[in-house]
């Protein structure tokens, strides 16, 4: 089993979202997961995709996926060649005995406290699936009251991901 990452360049319209996860759903895929966005082109969006998989069934995916009449560009989002980032929000509570240590935590992972209350703190903390995973694992320690990731985004490093080259 593989994980693959998708960055799918689809047209920005009403229900292209529904289309492409409709693909998965049809086809028995599972989506680990998606976030999607318009480009800095507002004709455009661009959703990243992760899924495990074989191999043949990863390939399979991105043949299906180029079929949509919606897809633009996939590009396969390989680690060294691109940046992929996640965003978790954790609410832990945090009265006035526990709050240095869950500060602390905050402080070794470059992550920003984002709100205040007299018995929690909301966190904020973006980085990888690694990172994010390390870090919600150390705040266990602690009571979570509420979590919540985005699912990974990324692009490819350099001058991947253009989409001048789409409009012409």
């Amino acid at each position: 089993m593989r994980r693959m990452v998708l960055s799918i360049l689809v047209d920005n319209t009403a229900g292209v979202l529904s289309r492409v996860s409709g693909l998965f759903s049809r086809r028995g895929y599972n989506i680990d997961s998606v976030s999607v966005a318009e480009t800095e082109d507002p004709l455009f969006s661009r959703m990243t995709v992760a899924v495990t998989g074989e191999e043949h069934t990863l390939d399979q995916i991105k043949k299906q996926l180029q079929k949509l009449e919606d897809v633009r560009e996939i590009t396969e989002l390989s680690d060294g060649a691109s940046v992929c980032r996640e965003l978790v929000l954790v609410k832990v509570q945090a009265d006035a005995a526990k709050r240095q240590e869950v500060i602390s935590v905050v402080n070794i992972f470059r992550a920003n406290i984002v709100d205040v209350a007299p018995e929690s703190l909301m966190i904020e903390m973006t980085g990888n699936q690694a990172k994010v995973d390390a870090f919600i694992r150390l705040l266990e320690g602690f009571e979570i009251l509420s979590l919540v990731r985005t699912g990974v985004t990324g692009l490819t490093r350099g001058h991947g991901d253009d989409i001048a080259g789409i409009l012409d």
